[in-house]
């Protein structure tokens, strides 16, 4: 009787007494065991989705691009990827909705490999260098192009190559098949300790991401048609009621506590290189799930010079995202 009321109290309940699921969704998503998909990692692993009566089928993908198209497709229901997906499909003309928001940065880092250019020290030094991303029109594509245009450079200076965002992009740069790798963490951080690489281009602290994107910006969130978020209102709640609590879960929660709910095969064989990663990452996660239209509009200008959109005005950025799911959940949950 102790345990259940602990187990109560600290708002994780045990398989035997979370709520048998009667909502399902299918999930698209990118690096999964990666650190920006974190708070859905919680919500799973502590029983939140469970609590909310929901069902969690995951669609892996090796890209953001790639989740999105799988979407696209009718394999899934929601995606979990970076926020500016939503406006290549506003100009498609395609109804699409933000609900939850995961991060306040894009989360990525650029690097070059030490042993390609040791002596390669500024972005200007990467024209004619062969760069590796998840996939092109991903986050991590989108981002590389915004520090090349930063820097007087064009995306057409450099050879983009797909390569993903498992562990496994580590070899392509060891093999010499690339000579930069923008990835997340903990892929970059773990390369980074091990001076395999050197970071040209950081979009993981808050700081440094309004140096590149002249503001705040929103990062990972989970959006999905705007028709099935109105079809479907009590799954989209849940899942905003599973990240959210996740995300107040993490302002607390010490690192003993994010190992012991992360499954081992997310640490890429060292749990102290994650746990780093994750403290320098923990600011940029988001607060209580909510989008903010100024940060939207930063968003938007950065990511419209870079693909060449015409304006749009305010009240159709407001509809790329609705904070109905996620005004109700942060009500429910504390930190």
């Amino acid at each position: 009787m102790l345990a259940s009321l602990g187990s109560l109290a600290s708002g994780v309940l045990s398989a035997a007494e979370a709520p048998r699921p009667h909502l399902r969704v299918s999930i698209a998503l990118a690096a999964r065991q990666s650190l920006y998909h974190l708070p859905l990692t919680l919500a799973e692993q502590l029983g939140f989705f469970r609590q909310a009566g929901l069902a969690v089928e995951w669609t892996s993908q090796e890209g953001g691009a790639k989740a999105l198209a799988s979407a696209l497709s009718g394999q899934a229901d929601v995606v979990a990827g970076a926020f500016e997906h939503l406006f290549g499909l506003q100009q498609k003309g395609m109804a699409y909705q933000g609900f939850v928001q995961m991060g306040r940065t894009p989360q990525v880092a650029l690097g070059v490999s030490t042993r390609k250019g040791a002596a390669m020290r500024s972005m200007m030094e990467l024209r004619g260098a062969r760069i590796g991303v998840s996939a092109m029109d991903s986050a991590t594509h989108w981002m590389t192009c915004q520090w090349l245009l930063q820097h007087g450079l064009l995306p057409e200076d450099v050879t983009f190559l797909e390569v993903g965002a498992s562990a496994n992009v580590a070899e392509a740069l060891r093999q010499g098949t690339i000579d930069a790798l923008c990835n997340p963490d903990p892929v970059m951080h773990a390369l980074e300790q091990k001076n395999e690489i050197r970071i040209l281009g950081d979009a993981r602290s808050r700081a440094a991401t309004r140096k590149v994107m002249t503001g705040d910006v929103p990062g990972a969130c989970l959006f999905a048609r705007t028709d099935y978020l109105e079809s479907q209102p009590e799954v989209a709640q849940a899942l905003s009621d599973g990240v959210i609590h996740a995300l107040k879960w993490m302002q607390t929660a010490g690192l003993t506590d994010i190992w012991k709910n992360v499954p081992a095969a997310h640490w890429l064989g060292d749990r102290a290189i994650y746990l780093g990663a994750f403290e320098k990452l923990r600011e940029s996660y988001a607060m209580d799930g909510l989008f903010d239209v100024q940060a939207v509009l930063n968003a938007w200008r950065a990511h419209a010079r870079l693909m060449g959109y015409g304006p749009m005005n305010r009240q159709a950025l407001i509809r790329l995202y609705t904070n109905h799911f996620a005004n109700k959940s942060k009500s429910r949950f504390v930190a």
